[in-house]
Order: structure tokens, then C-alpha cells, then sequence
């Protein structure tokens, strides 16, 4: 119907050098969608606007990036992908220099839609690992180029904010750069070709979308879970910095930064799960993943939430569990449709940024309304929804492979 072909096996598999060349590369790209959040202060006062206004900064980068996810990425089934990745990177540190020389917060929106849509890199590199490598490191494969990028989100808020502090704001973009400028020639060098899977026209390649989002009960339950799961993670990052100010706590912004370290920790069990998931029953691990989520929300907001000890073993523990729920999902959709990684994991993935844009907005509202009480309910609710739409919509399913 749509001209869907297996796709070409590799000549070769996935090398180590190859495998780590996206993993550090899915960290230095996506890092340039989160340098803003830590110098929207620095920019509001560069520009002399107020923080409501400077806003648009970070929201117009996660609307550059879902617009790429939804519009870019479903391309790399229908163009050779080291060409469609090449093609696409140079407008990378173009639009990062267009945002170090805004002379204006209307030059910098712009700028920042731009860094975001074209950022979308990583979300190429996932399917890609999956598609090179060999049937027995698959999951192993999307495993490590998850943490590089997991870890890369984490880290860019610590060093942007460290750069932003000493440096200044605009420093932090022109690195940023010039870091892309050094990876684009490294990656004309080393990135291996992949052929393309899909023979039809764009029209038929964008409704091929909505054919396997409608055909396939796995995936419609993968993107639940995923939406439910990146709502309960923004819920947390969004408010955390709230919460550490009031009391008993009264820390600055700079200990919220460090819990950022915690993450990362957390993000690591994508590339120790990849290794052994195809030996796991996949069913039981997002049960499983989905209760200890549960259980870190409880010490994360319950009676014992006023002591850091309480803070940080909730922490590395959300980070680890829907982690890996995530790396569970995509393993699972990628498996189905080995012919149509790239839109699958689009599906996937717009799923996934809607339930983060939800948890963020409405984790706000309960901020404002009940504080940290209001936002461990919300991140109660979504892991709940979670737990009841796998436990109930999976009997309709075909049984989730082990």
C-alpha cells in the first residue's frame, strides 16, 4: 500500500567507532535545545524584557523540535540517511550563530525554532543504530545512543549555566557552534550509509503515519506509555527548583543544578538494560518500572520528602525506571517494523513530547494551586494512567514479545 520494503541489511553491522560516534553525538546535539533553560534570566536582562516574555525562548525550541520530529524524521525512511543527515546539519551551528548575534528576543525565537528544528539529529541516529547493528545488539545499540542522549539533556543544563554565569549567554551558543561545525566534519568522515526503506512519494509516506498508528495496537500502547511516563518526568524537573527553594530547604538554583547530576545516573540504564532486554520478559519490566515509579513518587513527596536523602534516592530512582520504559517501548515498535523505524519512532516520540508538554503545564497549575503536594499528585496521576491503559489495552493486544 505504501511501498514499504525491508530495508537493505549493512554490509558490515555497527562498529564500536560508528556505535559511539552517534552516542557522543546524540549528547552534543540535543544539548543545544536545553541551553537556554538556565540562561532565560541572562537573556531577559540582556534584552530588558520580563521572564514571561523571555518564555518564548524555550518554547519556541521545543516547537522547532516536535515540528522535525513530526516533518524531518519520517525522511530518513525515504532518503539515503548519511546524505539526509549531512544535508540537514550544517543549518545546526548556522542557527546556533543566528542566535549569538540576535540583536533582538525576536531575532533569538527565531533563532531558537531553527536550533530546534533542526536538532532533530538524534531522533535519526536511534533507528539508525537499530537498523546497522546485528539482530543480537539491536537493543544494545538504541540502549547507548539513548543514555549519550539522555545524558546530553542533563549535562547542558550544568554547563550552560556554569558558561552563562562566567562568560555570558551568547558565549554559550557560539561554543555550541562550533562544537557542531568540529562533529559535522568528523561525521562527513565516519557516518556509514543506510538505504532507504520506503519507494512512495511524501504525501504517501506522511499518510503511511497514521496507517501504523491505526494498525498496530503495540504502538498506540507503546506512545501511551510513553507520553504518560515523559509527563511524569517533566512534572518533577519543571517544579524541582520551586520546591528547593521554599522550605525546609532554601537552596538556590544551584543545587537544583546538581540534582541534574543525579540524573544522569539515571540515564545510564538505557545502555545496561539494551544489553539484556531481548533476554526480558518486556511485559514484566514496564510493570515493573511503572510500580518503582509509583514507589519514587511516594518518597519524592510523602512524610519523609523534607530530607535530601529522601530527594535523591527518589530521583535516581524515577530516572532509572522511566528510562527504562522508554528503551523498553522503542525496542518494542522498532522490532515490529524494521522497514519504518524512522516514522514509527516518530509516532512514538510526538506522543511522548505531547504527554511532556502536558505534565509540564499542568505540574504549573497544581504548583501554583498546592504546591509540591499538587505536583506529587499530578506525578501519582500520570503513572497510574500508565500502569491501568498497559494493564487493561495490552489483553486487546497480540502479546508483547518476550
Amino acid at each position: 500500500m505504501f511501498y514499504d520494503r525491508q530495508p537493505a541489511p549493512p554490509d558490515s553491522g555497527l562498529d564500536k567507532r560508528t556505535l559511539w560516534l552517534m552516542t557522543v553525538g546524540a549528547g552534543l546535539v540535543v544539548a543545544n535545545n536545553y541551553y537556554n533553560q538556565p540562561l532565560l534570566g541572562e537573556i531577559a536582562r540582556d534584552f530588558n524584557v520580563s521572564e514571561s516574555e523571555v518564555g518564548i525562548v524555550a518554547m519556541l525550541t521545543q516547537i522547532g523540535y516536535a515540528a522535525g520530529l513530526f516533518f524531518v524524521v519520517p525522511l530518513a525512511d525515504m532518503f539515503y540517511r548519511r546524505r539526509l543527515v549531512l544535508a540537514i546539519f550544517p543549518f545546526i551551528p548556522l542557527s546556533l550563530l543566528l542566535a549569538t548575534f540576535s540583536g533582538s528576543l525576536t531575532g533569538l525565537a527565531t533563532a531558537s525554532f531553527l536550533i530546534g528544528l533542526s536538532c532533530v539529529i538524534p531522533q535519526l541516529f536511534v533507528p539508525m543504530a537499530a537498523t546497522l547493528a546485528t539482530p543480537d545488539r539491536k537493543n544494545h545499540a538504541i540502549g547507548l545512543v539513548m543514555s549519550g542522549l539522555l545524558i546530553g539533556v542533563l549535562a547542558s543544563r550544568i554547563i550552560s549555566g556554569i558558561v552563562g554565569e562566567y562568560l555570558g549567554w551568547r558565549y554559550m551558543y557560539f561554543g555550541g557552534a562550533i562544537a557542531m561545525f568540529i562533529y559535522w566534519i568528523i561525521l562527513i568522515r565516519q557516518l556509514p550509509e543506510v538505504a532507504p526503506g520506503f519507494t512512495g512519494g511524501y504525501t504517501a509516506l506522511m499518510r503511511s503515519l497514521a496507517h501504523y498508528f491505526r494498525s498496530d495496537p503495540e504502538l498506540r500502547l507503546a506512545s501511551w506509555r510513553g507520553a504518560c511516563s515523559f509527563a511524569t518526568f517533566t512534572a518533577f524537573w519543571t517544579t524541582l527548583v520551586f520546591h528547593l527553594e521554599g522550605p525546609p530547604f532554601h537552596a538556590g538554583s544551584g543545587i537544583a543544578g546538581a540534582f541534574g547530576i543525579l540524573g544522569v545516573a539515571g540515564a545510564i540504564a538505557p545502555a545496561i538494560l539494551g544489553k539484556r532486554i531481548d533476554r526480558l520478559d518486556k511485559n514484566r519490566v514496564i510493570i515493573i518500572m511503572t510500580v518503582v515509579t509509583l514507589l519514587s513518587w511516594f518518597l519524592l513527596g510523602g512524610p519523609g520528602a523534607t530530607s535530601y536523602l529522601a530527594l535523591i534516592i527518589g530521583v535516581l530512582l524515577i530516572d532509572m525506571a522511566l528510562q527504562a520504559i522508554h528503551l523498553t517501548n522503542q525496542a518494542i515498535i522498532f522490532a515490529r517494523h524494521p522497514e519504518a523505524t524512522n516514522r514509527v519512532n516518530t509516532i512514538y516520540m510526538t506522543s511522548y513530547f505531547i504527554g511532556g508538554s502536558l505534565g509540564t503545564f499542568i505540574a504549573a497549575l497544581a504548583w501554583e494551586y498546592m504546591g509540591w503536594t499538587g505536583v506529587t499528585f499530578v506525578g501519582i496521576g500520570c503513572s497510574v494512567l500508565m500502569l491501568l491503559g498497559h494493564l487493561i489495552f495490552r489483553r486487546t493486544n497480540t502479546s508483547i514479545s518476550s
